[in-house]
């Protein structure tokens, strides 16, 4: 059992830098389900990537919903994510509808339509991010912890954001698309790699309600216990992104990216502290 443990660690230590580090803030007896939770995320984000039909997406996370509800165990065995994760969630009681939500939420993923409004976003962001910070919560001992939702929210618009122009060139849009309208932008002219000023005034509509969501998860993390602080740590590094985002608002087509020693720097910082620092 415990090699498929150290197979979700490689995973998550290869494709999601900032949570592997961030478990490592967790006691030595979880870090193996906080891996396992964060190796699940990482397979399901990445279906998308690895379908060339949006069908073959959906029949995959299917799949994944089948395998932790208990449906297909000899599979859910043969597979070292699942396997480790049908454990975890036995060993900890987590409730399969925070995973149905999430996979649930990861649908959109697999199409190129731009989201339809920013409600829509953040429901995304909350049944994804969200949810997977009370996942993580719930393994070190929180119930209910406040600060997910926020949290969650602000690191997922963050995230989607520092993808903007990587997802636009794969001819993808995940700024909603009434705030284009307000702005009087074109889904067309966005996928072409045209730059106007609507554009950089609707990017920074998503990064304002980025700001407002991780400030109130820093006013909630001074109210949380701090036996959880792994769980919610990665909303720290929310305003690195944001920061390194304004500086290129004028080039929205150009990729983003922040140093890893400044990241981890901010991680650390945070966890000495016990709550994530000012924007």
């Amino acid at each position: 059992m415990q090699d498929v443990f150290s197979h979700c660690e490689a995973i998550v230590r290869a494709a999601d830098k900032d949570r592997f580090l961030s478990a490592l803030f967790g006691p030595a007896e979880h870090r193996g389900a906080l891996y396992a939770l964060y190796a699940f995320n990482v397979e399901v984000a990445r279906i998308r990537d690895r379908v060339k039909e949006p069908l073959a997406g959906e029949v995959r996370l299917q799949w994944w919903r089948e395998a932790l509800s208990g449906e297909r165990p000899i599979e859910a065995r043969g597979h070292p994510v699942a396997c480790a994760l049908v454990e975890v969630i036995g060993r900890y009681g987590l409730p399969l509808r925070l995973f149905d939500e999430l996979i649930e939420a990861r649908r959109f993923d697999l199409g190129d339509e731009a989201p339809g409004s920013l409600d829509q976003i953040e429901r995304y962001a909350g049944h994804t991010s969200s949810n997977l910070i009370e996942l993580a919560a719930r393994v070190l001992g929180a119930a209910t912890p406040k600060i997910a939702g926020p949290a969650g929210v602000s690191m997922s618009i963050a995230g989607l954001l520092h993808r903007f122009a990587a997802d636009a060139a794969r001819g993808r849009l995940v700024v909603p698309a009434d705030l284009l309208e307000r702005h009087g932008v074109s889904p067309q002219d966005v996928l072409a790699g045209q730059s106007s000023d609507g554009l950089v005034a609707a990017l920074a509509g998503l990064r304002d309600v980025a700001a407002r969501r991780y400030e109130e998860a820093r006013a909630l993390a001074a109210e949380t216990e701090r036996k959880v602080l792994a769980a919610w740590l990665p909303v720290s590094l929310v305003p690195l992104d944001l920061r390194a985002l304004q500086r290129r608002a004028r080039q929205p087509f150009v990729p983003v990216e922040v140093a890893q020693w400044r990241r981890q720097w901010a991680l650390w910082r945070a966890a000495r502290k016990g709550f994530p620092g000012a924007l």
